[in-house]
Order: C-alpha cells, then structure tokens, then sequence
C-alpha cells in the first residue's frame, strides 16, 4: 500500500512517498481504509525531531495519528459487522492508505456527516471540548482564544459563542481574522502586530478577559496569560509557537489566575476520549460546530501541508484526501 514515511528527522523534505506491506488485524482491532488523514501542527514538530520525551518516535516511522474511513476487514474477537462501516480511528499512525485500529480507537460516524468533516473532527474535536469543559465557561464572560483560526481555536471560537461568551479571537493576517469573526468572534485581533495584548485588554475595558485558552504556545502564550484579568482562567495547550507557553508560578499566584496546562497529565483518558469524540461528531452532524477545511492535499503532498502548516499559510484544518 502507498504510505508517507520518515526515515530522518527534518524538514518537510523527509516526508517519502513508500510502498509498504498492507496491514493485518490482530485480535481485537480493524484494518481501516482512510479516506482522509489527519494532519495537525504537532505532526511537523515530530518530523523535526522535536517532543522525543513527549512522544516518542523511532525511526523510520509513518506519521500522523489517524483519520476517517470504512473498515475493510477485522480480527479475531471482533464482531463481523463493524466490516463495511464508516468509522474515525485514532491512533499513531496516519499518513497512508490503509491502518490498524483498536476497537476502543474507533468511533463509527454518524450518516449525515462526510468524511472529510469526520477527520476533521478527530483530535482537534477532542481537544476543543475537552478544553470547553475543563474550563466552563460563562455566559457573558470574556473569552480570549489564540490560534484562533486553527483546527481546535476554530471551533473553541464556536462553542465560546454558544456558550453565550463575549469572544475575542486572536491570529495572524486578515484571513484568519476574516474566519474568526464568520464564527462567531465578536473582536478579532492580529498577534503579529505590537502591542495586541493591550488592545485585548482595551477592548474588556480595562480589566482584562476572564478566560484565555492559548493554542499558540511560546511567547504568544506568554502574552495571551497577560491578558487575563486577575481572578481568571489560563488554559494553554498549544505549541505552535515553537513550544509550550512557559508561565512563571509566582505570577499566576500575585494575580490569582489558575494556570492549567492541559497536555502536562497527557491526552485525556481512553474512554473519556471516545465519549468526547463521539460528541464532536454528532455536533458536527447536526451542524452546531463545524470544522473549517482550509487545505486538503493528496496523500503523496504530505510535505506540502506540513510547509504551509510550518509557514503560518493554513487558515483553518489540514487534510490528506487518500
């Protein structure tokens, strides 16, 4: 089957089109035939060699971390009638025609939803209400979101906005900006610009938002916690700024603001991962949130949506249509 693999950390230019041997299910898990792959921003920071205490990657390796497809074939234990369904699997592979599941790493979608929308929804879904949830947000309340048109910001924006919450967006040029505001962003700021932080706090009155969610990570994270009034909420889990947001203790203690990195205690629990998803996908089918596909490649252009990612070009999700 065709595959992208890494065989050396760098650039986008170690993405290689292979031909491997088609996978095989083992007791308990599916063989799934993606249509659609998952790209996200964490997979060009991998390839790099970045995160190895994190997630750790042996080379050569075939990267990603699933996508959406029909199962084409089970193993032992597993009833013959998952075979022929429409499923998003989540695993630690991705780019490629066909990958094995677990039965607890799928989640079959619902018929209204596309497959594209589906591995859309795969993590970035996830991360979005489970951040949604970990910080409760209220109704009338500030909301800062960073990264703002990115896979998980974007639809953060949107369960904001239902929420009842006043959001202010936060991304880089006027497309994305454009994006935000289509969502549901009530003040859309640019942070490559001097001085964005005030401008949040100018446009809260003066005090600050009452909760930031930081996608961005790195000095951008540093100066997204600048903007939460004292009392508030900081939830960062981003790294496309180059790495975590680094928030000193002393700070968030002197002004109150509860600090929560969500990746520290790693990705939410099997279970509650599934449940999370399922919900994003039923969401998405019935159209309360949607996921905004702002670049679909072939499988054989990974390198492709990892340049534009790595670029800052991407407005919205990134795919690879197999």
């Amino acid at each position: 089957m065709r595959a992208i693999q890494v065989r050396e950390f760098g650039g986008p230019e170690v993405l290689v089109p292979v031909e491997i041997p088609d996978p095989v299910a083992g007791p308990g898990q599916v063989v799934v035939g993606l249509e659609a792959a998952d790209v996200i921003y964490l997979d060009t920071l991998l390839r790099g060699g970045w995160g190895q205490d994190f997630f750790p990657r042996t080379l050569p390796y075939v990267p990603g971390h699933g996508g959406a497809g029909r199962v084409l074939s089970v193993g032992e234990d597993v009833d013959p009638g998952w075979a022929g369904r429409r499923v998003v699997a989540a695993t630690s592979t991705g780019y490629a025609e066909r990958i094995v599941a677990g039965l607890e790493e799928i989640v079959e979608v619902p018929g209204a939803l596309g497959s594209a929308e589906a591995a859309a929804m795969l993590h970035d879904g996830v991360t979005a209400l489970n951040l949604a949830r970990t910080a409760e947000i209220g109704k009338g309340e500030w909301v800062l979101v960073t990264s703002a048109a990115g896979g998980a910001g974007s639809l953060l924006v949107q369960l904001a906005r239902d929420a009842g919450a006043r959001v202010v967006a936060a991304a880089r040029g006027e497309r994305k900006l454009t994006l935000a505001r289509e969502l549901g962003a009530e003040v859309a700021v640019d942070y490559s610009l001097p001085g964005w932080g005030e401008r949040v706090r100018e446009v809260t009155g003066g005090a600050g938002v009452g909760l930031a969610f930081d996608g961005a990570g790195g000095a951008l994270g540093a100066a997204a916690f600048g903007t939460v009034a004292s009392g508030g909420r900081f939830l960062t889990y981003g790294t496309a700024g180059g790495g975590f947001a680094r928030i000193d203790p002393s700070a968030a203690e002197e002004r109150r603001v509860r600090v929560t990195d969500v990746l520290a205690a790693g990705p939410p629990a099997p279970l509650l991962a599934r449940e999370l998803l399922a919900e994003a996908l039923t969401l998405a089918a019935g159209g309360t949130i949607r996921p905004h596909i702002g670049a679909t490649y072939p499988l054989e252009r990974a390198r492709d949506a990892h340049a534009s990612l790595a670029g800052r070009a991407t407005v919205g999700k990134s795919l690879l249509l197999v």
